[in-house]
């Protein structure tokens, strides 16, 4: 944490030990670049450390003890909000972090209503699993929370996080209106307005949660593109074509914002033009439709209205023919 940082925490918390962040103030992998952006991202950062201390603070005012809880004891919130990646940087930060110092803020959980002795998170999962695979306790305060509390209090945990990508809020919007949340209640979890909620549904709603979670978080794909992507999802019928590029044998290596580039160009590959097989014409040379196959499909285009007609009157006798000289086989 920067001595900025340290200063503005210690005048909000007193005499209680300064929430330090868990990860170092090392840049991000994907730190934007400009003198713009990293002044924002810096201030993002401090507004986290802020937002930590108070709700420490906050929690220990109210008469909320921090208690050390065997990991295993704590499952992860019903609704989970991140997209786990098979490398994170800034998760080995946490960890080493923790190692070396402690877990400076405690995780928010509730009595699991299911299981006695045991507990869900709502937020702090990082910090649990970190401290599962350390082999340490996990320091939790623990409240009795509705389903609606506690996933406002996990929305509003990383509300104000610069790493939370914009996929991964609105997956997280797409599970809560599975789970039965109103907008409403999911505009006010992700602490955004209704038109940006909406934005959020249409893209998780369009693109399949498989496809979302094959991508990862993409931290450098904003709004902008996840809806182009969604738009072009829709259209293009793109899920074989996605499907296809997911399957390939490098996909897995790529890193998340590459493998979001790989399957939009998927997306704008154009299908092989279908090979006209047989134009059907009249005797004075005038074209009636054309037929084509590919693959499995068989494709007749009319070109005259008269021969639409005709055929559109003679279907249903066809059909029927057909049905005659396939019976028993």
């Amino acid at each position: 944490m920067s001595p900025k940082g340290r200063d503005i925490l210690k005048s909000m918390v007193g005499a209680v030990e300064p929430a330090r962040p868990e990860t170092p103030s090392a840049p991000p992998p994907h730190r934007p670049s400009g003198a713009v952006k990293a002044m924002n991202l810096s201030l993002g950062r401090l507004g986290e450390e802020a937002a930590a201390a108070k709700a420490l603070r906050e929690s220990l005012a109210s008469g909320d003890k921090v208690l050390e809880i065997d990991p295993s004891a704590v499952e992860m919130s019903f609704i989970r909000d991140r997209i786990p990646v098979d490398k994170d940087p800034e998760f080995e930060r946490l960890k080493q972090s923790i190692q070396e110092s402690g877990q400076q803020v405690p995780i928010l959980v509730r009595p699991d209503p299911l299981k006695t002795g045991h507990y869900q998170a709502a937020y702090g999962h990082r910090r649990l699993r970190a401290a599962a695979e350390i082999g340490v306790p996990v320091k939790a305060v623990v409240r009795k929370l509705t389903d609606e509390e506690l996933i406002l209090a996990q929305g509003q945990e990383n509300g104000p996080r610069v790493d939370l990508s914009f996929i991964e809020r609105a997956l997280f919007a797409r599970r809560m209106d599975e789970h039965g949340f109103s907008r409403e209640m999911i505009a006010q979890a992700l602490a955004t307005d209704k038109p940006e909620t909406s934005r959020l549904l249409q893209v998780a709603q369009t693109i399949d949660p498989e496809i979302i979670l094959a991508i990862g978080p993409a931290p450098k794909v904003g709004r902008p593109r996840w809806l182009a992507f969604a738009e072009k999802f829709r259209e293009t019928g793109g899920r074989k074509k996605v499907q296809a590029a997911i399957a390939g044998a490098a996909f897995q290596t790529l890193e998340s914002n590459s493998r979001f580039d790989v399957i939009w160009k998927a997306l704008e590959e154009k299908d092989a033009p279908q090979r006209v097989e047989q134009m059907l014409r009249t005797q004075d040379g005038g074209t009636l439709a054309s037929v084509s196959r590919s693959g499995k499909n068989f494709r007749i285009t009319v070109k005259s209205a008269a021969f639409s007609e005709f055929l559109a009157r003679r279907l249903a006798g066809l059909a029927a023919e057909f049905e005659e000289e396939n019976e028993g086989k």
